[in-house]
This record gives structure tokens, sequence and C-alpha cells, in this order.
């Protein structure tokens, strides 16, 4: 993924303070050892080994010893890409680590475009996708998912002449709105633009950038009068953003996350059960905490949870 460039200091100074920030909120108390590259970041987690759960990790998987764990990095606080430009950092790589911990695997985590995961998974070229991913019953056609955490979806503004929300999507009609490539936020706005049209009302135009940074981009310059992302991510924007952005309307279709391996392949049940360990240990919930996102802690997760 081509990183966006920030053109001047006129621009988007926010995208640099939220990496920065970001990286500060987390930096500390970590419980792993890292050697990165560009974009890629390889962890031996020194989370306990649980040896049931060890034993349980598919012969294939475990002969390798190390798993690839794929993230669209752009994502602050789930994940993002450290001001070093080379680790990447937040909830799901964090949360990666210590899965594969107890799994007994070190982790590789490579930093690709959100729209090549599943595919990649699919195709052999990726073990996990960890990344910010809404479980759905569409994707579950094509690999297996493990819940692990609740998102809705969130609307942010400019703070300063910014579109209210007060009805959900249906406040979008005859505006536009700027949205990442490949994401849930694109599939509904795209759908409810067609809604407001065969209501008879002018339809929403939808700007597609390649990223979540990109999306932010285009809300301060004007290109979206309004942006859309999974709710601990546009709060997390929003503090960080020292007053330039605020939330409006309330989060919508809450739903699941999902840790993403390939379709039957063993994987899941492993992963389910480290997950558990995790929960159990509080290691679940301090992680969660390390990055502000505590209030999406699931209790009971499940394969394949999906709820539409």
């Amino acid at each position: 993924m081509q990183r966006q460039k920030i053109p001047s200091l006129s621009g988007l100074v926010i995208l640099a303070l939220v990496v920065a920030l970001a990286a500060g909120c987390g930096g500390s108390n970590k419980k792993s050892s890292s050697t990165t590259t560009t974009a890629t970041t390889v962890t031996t987690s020194t989370t306990a080994v649980a040896g049931k759960v060890a034993a349980e990790v598919p012969a294939a998987t475990k002969s390798k010893g190390t798993v690839i764990v794929a993230a669209d990095a752009h994502y602050a606080p789930d994940e993002f890409i450290r001001s070093n430009g080379k680790t990447v950092e937040g909830m799901d790589p964090d949360l990666a680590k210590a899965l594969a911990g107890v799994m007994g695997l070190k982790v590789k985590i490579v930093n690709v475009s959100l729209s090549s995961i599943i595919p990649g998974l699919s195709s052999g070229k990726y073990d996990v996708g960890m990344s910010s991913i809404t479980d759905t019953k569409e994707r579950e056609k094509a690999v297996d998912f493990v819940t692990y955490f609740k998102v809705g979806t969130s609307f942010y503004v400019k703070t300063t002449g910014g579109l209210v929300i007060q009805n959900g999507l249906a406040d979008l009609c005859g505006h536009s709105v700027a949205v990442g490539r490949g994401t849930t936020e694109e599939r509904d706005a795209t759908a409810q633009s067609a809604k407001c049209k065969a209501a008879g009302k002018s339809g929403v135009k939808v700007f597609v950038y390649p990223d979540q940074n990109a999306a932010i981009l285009g809300v301060s310059h004007g290109r979206g009068q309004v942006g859309m992302a999974d709710s601990p991510v546009a709060a997390y924007l929003v503090v960080m953003s020292k007053g330039q952005f605020k939330l409006t309307g309330t989060p919508y279709n809450v739903a699941p996350y999902g840790i993403a391996v390939p379709k039957g392949n063993g994987m899941a049940k492993p992963v389910l059960d480290a997950l558990k360990v995790l929960m159990s240990n509080g290691s679940y919930k301090s992680i969660l905490s390390r990055w502000y996102v505590l209030s999406g802690a699931i209790k009971n997760p499940r394969i394949n949870g999906a709820i539409s």
C-alpha cells in the first residue's frame, strides 16, 4: 500500500499527529522483541505457551513456526505504521503477537491493502488477517473468522462547518462522504446512495480513497463533507486531532471484528482457544486498554459469528 503524502503544513497536519501520538500511547509496556523492515514486523512473543492450545495448531502451520499476519496498517489505533516508518503497531498487532505466543508460534506482520487480505488468505499467501475486518456472512464464504471485538460505524466532520448527522445514513442524501476502499463504510455509503435515488432524493457522492489516512485528508480538504470509520478509529482520530474534527450522530450497525484464517485449514479452533486464554489471564483487556478501546471488548468469542 502506498502511504499518503502530506503536501504541506496547510494540509492535514493531524495525520502525522495521529501516528506520532498513537505510537506514544502503546510504546512502553512491550512484552515482545521485534526486528523490523519497512512495513513488516517480525516478532517473537514472550506470552506463555499453552500446551493444549499449541497442540491444536495444524501440523503444516506448526512446521513453519511463523505465521504471516496481514494488516492494512493505516487504521490507528487498531493498526498503523509507527512514526519510524517501519514498525506495525496497534491493538491488532499486539493481539496477534499474544495469540501466537499462546500457540507457540512467531509472527510476521505485513502491511498490505485491505482488499488483498481475504484473497491472500485464500491463496495461501497469508496465514492470518487481523485488520479491523468486520465478520460478515458474505466474507465467511471465503474465510473463517474468530470474533474478538465489537464495533459500530461513526461519522466525523470538520469542527467548523461540518455536516450534522441526526438520522444516520439517511442524512447523507445529497451530500458527499469520504471512505476507505474495500471497507464496510464504502459498501454502506454506496448502498445508501441507491436508496436516496429510489426515494426521489439526490444520491450520495462517495469519494473512495486508498486508505483511511487519505480519507481523512479528503474530509480536511472538503473532498467529502463527512468521513466514516469504525467507531474506535473515529473516536481516536477526534481525540488526537486537537479540535480539528468532531463526531456527529451516533454509531450504527454494531458488529463483530473477526480474525480471518483460510477456510477450513484448522486454524480457527486454536486461534479461538488462544483468545480465550488471553481473556482468562487478563492479557486481552490489558491490550485493549493500552490502545484506549476497552469499550469494544467481548466476553464470548465465536467461530464465524457474523450477524449480517
